[in-house]
Formats: C-alpha cells, sequence, structure tokens
C-alpha cells in the first residue's frame, strides 16, 4: 500500500472474510476546480461534492465506455444538479439554483423531484438509464435504496465534502464473493456495517485512503486493487457545440448573430471554455446536412 495517490483517486477493493466488495474516492483538486466554478451556498456545496463523489463511485464496479451522471431536477429552488465521471476518470459537475434555497436543504423536500442515473456512450448512441426514487433526504441514502430495488442487494454508501475534498465509499454484499468461508459467515455482512457506522464525517474526509481502510476493516482480509486516478475534466469541444447552434436551427442563429454584431459566443459552464462563431461559421454549419447527437448538458 506505499505511494499511492492520496487524492483524486479510486479504489477498488475486496473483504474477503466478509465476502464484500467495495469502492472509496477521495477527491481534492478535481473537487475544487468544480466547487471553484460557482459561489454555491454551503449546503449546495456539499451536495454537489458528495454527488460528484457518487459519480465517481458508481463506476467503480462497471464496465464503462463512456461516462456515468447523476443528476437530480425540481421545479423548486434547486432547479438542476449535475456530476459526471467518464470512462477515463474525467469529473465534472454544476448546480443551478434560485435563492433562496430551503434550509436544510433535503432532496426530498424538493417539489417535482427527479434523479437519475445515465450511463452510456452519447456519439454512440448507446444509453441506460435508471431513476431513483427521492423518498430520502440525501444522496447517499437515495442511491443505497436504487440498489436494494434494482440489484436486490444490501449496499452501504457515505458521502461527504466540504470546501476542500469530496470523500464516497461504496460496500455491497455479493454472496458469491470471498470463498466459502465468506458464505458461511451469517453475521459477516452486519458486522462490516457496524464497523463502517464507526466512520463519521470528519475522519472520512480527513483520512488517506488506505490508512481509513485499515482502520475500519483491518481484520477483514482487505486486498486492494490498482488505483485508478481521476481528474477534472470536461467534455465539451467546438464540434459539439457547433452541433447544438444547428440544432436550434436557422433562425435562431441568425438572431444570435445579430444581438452580438455577428458573432456567437458559447460558453461551457463545466470548464468555462470560450468558443466563437462568426457569420462564416454560421453558415458552414448550417448547411451541412448531418445533426450529430449533443449532450443535453453541453452549453
Amino acid at each position: 500500500m506505499e505511494n499511492l495517490p492520496v487524492d483524486d483517486v479510486l479504489h477498488r477493493f475486496l473483504l474477503e472474510r466478509a465476502g464484500v466488495r467495495g469502492v472509496l474516492v477521495r477527491l481534492g483538486p478535481a473537487w475544487r476546480e468544480v466547487a471553484g466554478r460557482a459561489e454555491y451556498p454551503p449546503a449546495l456545496q456539499a451536495m454537489l461534492g458528495e454527488t460528484l463523489a457518487a459519480s465517481a463511485l458508481l463506476t467503480g464496479n462497471i464496465k464503462l465506455d463512456g461516462a456515468l451522471s447523476v443528476e437530480v431536477k425540481s421545479s423548486g429552488a434547486l432547479r438542476l444538479l449535475f456530476a459526471e465521471c467518464s470512462d477515463q476518470g474525467r469529473l465534472r459537475g454544476l448546480a443551478r439554483w434560485n435563492d433562496p434555497l430551503p434550509a436544510p436543504l433535503m432532496l426530498d423536500g424538493l417539489p417535482d423531484a427527479s434523479m437519475a442515473i445515465t450511463i452510456g456512450n452519447v456519439e454512440r448512441g448507446q444509453r441506460y438509464q435508471g431513476l431513483v426514487d427521492l423518498c430520502h433526504a440525501d444522496v447517499a441514502a437515495a442511491l443505497e435504496n436504487y440498489f436494494i430495488q434494482s440489484e436486490q442487494l444490501p449496499a452501504r454508501i457515505l458521502l461527504a465534502a466540504d470546501g476542500e475534498h469530496a470523500v464516497g465509499l461504496m460496500l455491497q454484499k455479493l454472496p458469491d464473493e470471498g470463498g466459502h468461508a465468506a458464505a458461511q459467515d451469517d453475521d459477516a455482512w452486519s458486522r462490516v456495517v457496524h464497523l463502517t457506522a464507526t466512520l463519521g464525517r470528519d475522519e472520512l474526509l480527513a483520512s488517506a485512503p488506505e490508512q481509513l481502510l485499515y482502520r475500519l476493516y483491518h481484520e477483514e482480509s482487505v486486498r486492494l486493487f490498482e488505483p485508478r486516478v481521476l481528474a477534472f475534466g470536461c467534455s465539451c469541444s467546438r464540434e459539439r457545440v457547433a452541433g447544438m447552434l444547428r440544432s436550434l436551427g436557422r433562425d435562431e442563429v441568425e438572431a444570435a448573430l445579430a444581438a452580438r454584431g455577428d458573432e456567437i459566443e458559447v460558453v461551457c459552464e463545466f470548464c468555462a471554455q470560450r468558443y466563437h462563431f462568426d457569420r462564416i461559421d454560421a453558415e458552414l454549419l448550417l448547411g451541412e446536412g448531418v445533426t450529430p447527437v449533443v449532450p443535453d448538458t453541453t452549453q
């Protein structure tokens, strides 16, 4: 466990004695890059950090081609909460809101709220979406309930975020993993859940991954797999923005050109990259016959 990265890392691990698999995500600079994009109210910043950690966490035990996103929408003050992790370990996220936000900020208190987990490759048209029942106040509890309903296997999820770090821990009971001894250990899952319950928010945020796992589960024979490096990254591009403009149609593009002196500027809300299109660019893109698929979050 020497020389392992401490921040912006995803660790997969196995508790061999208990027959439980897990994922631990710890974000530092990548989270601070996302958090610094707007003056988020503290409660919303914490929820966005937890959601960003969760988006990475959920990629830990699946074969991902494209990206996995977690998205919350509502008709209330919290209009949008979006976090995404790609198969290359690139993270991005944002929130849109109106003041005042409700206090405390709880998912199950948002009017007409929905949460969706989307997995797939937009360019290839491959997409799977699962809806999460928002009968719980926080992101972790909502996701735990989702796993119970979708996979019929218990899961334990812890999420925490402050201004410096966003951290997530997920455990899943797998009856066929861990060998015969684990299969015969009827108390294994409850024992692991009890050990996990000793972990407080402050310790979760402050501890290096390998130290945290050893402190909690050293008696459960922790097997730590090769870590996966994570980083802030955006999938926006000039081609995607061009596709978005093309999808708007000639009338709207012409109106945008007229409003800005024959130039359109599009700023990505995720990374602040600026894209400029003059009238010649607009004529070229409007004259192309094929309209590419563009993600809803492209700005």
